[in-house]
């Protein structure tokens, strides 16, 4: 599993999404590693990291993985930045050492079943067919067709951004990673309810909310209300033209915002 790690200080954890890589947080890492160590790893399957035919690809085996890498690096005191199917891989963690965590920083992710989603769901159940399966692990159409769908009305900062990340799923294997993310949003409801029902080991960390409200997926007050009852004094802003892929989208403007966080807690 490759990962980045750059930067003296405090320790920020940047955890993606699917189909992203730490690439995402390539601004972040640039802008923030002057005063803090900013570690983001690639999963396996995605960036830089191998793609095994034998891994299971499935949400919990992430997070097995990247609990491994954090204890391994020794880690206190840290802020985790999560987005998409960071969010539950990176409070997986966080539930299960909660003294380590310092700060959160969430972004258009959720950490319990998406059940009562039937967006999400028929999506997730329409991809997980298997001509929904053919047309990701052969074609590639969760990067060229769902990425287009879930971002804001802007025009993009970097044309070319998509296609960056789906040229990065060059092979099966990849694909087929990135096919179970999509899979889990409806498969995984166990593992998410449990993380869920623990939730109450982390309320009162400070906790910055940057939610792209473009996003068809997640960008709801729903789910931001979710969010808030368990941090009440969490700092949210709100993004109408920003859909799902926040920190690619925003690009630089989205360090100001960080950094001010950073500094208050």
């Amino acid at each position: 599993m490759a990962y980045t790690d750059v930067g003296t200080g405090p320790p920020i954890v940047l955890l993606h999404g699917n189909p992203t890589s730490a690439r995402l947080y390539r601004h972040l890492l640039h802008h923030l590693a002057s005063d803090y160590r900013c570690i983001a790893p690639d999963y396996l399957g995605f960036g830089g990291s191998e793609a095994p035919r034998d891994f299971s690809y499935r949400p919990p085996a992430h997070a097995t993985l990247i609990e491994r890498l954090l204890r391994g690096v020794d880690l206190s005191n840290v802020t985790l930045v999560l987005h998409d199917w960071g969010g539950p891989i990176g409070l997986s963690y966080a539930l299960r050492y909660p003294d380590t965590v310092r700060r959160l920083v969430l972004m258009n992710t959720w950490a319990w079943p998406l059940t009562h989603r039937p967006l999400i769901q028929a999506a997730s159940r329409l991809l997980a067919t298997p001509p929904g399966r053919i047309a990701v692990e052969r074609h590639n159409a969760f990067a060229r067709l769902v990425m287009p769908a879930t971002t804001g009305p802007n025009e993009p900062l970097w044309p070319n951004w998509i296609q960056s990340y789906a040229a990065a799923l060059d092979t099966r294997p990849r694909r087929h990673a990135c096919w179970t993310f999509a899979r889990s949003l409806r498969t995984e409801a166990e593992w998410l309810r449990a993380l869920w029902t623990r939730r109450d080991r982390l309320r009162g960390t400070p906790t910055l909310l940057y939610w792209g409200m473009a996003d068809p997926a997640f960008g709801t007050e729903g789910c931001l209300r979710r969010w808030k009852r368990l941090f009440p004094n969490a700092t949210t802003h709100r993004r109408p033209q920003v859909g799902h892929y926040v920190p690619e989208e925003l690009g630089p403007a989205l360090v100001g915002p960080i950094r001010r966080f950073l500094a208050s807690y």
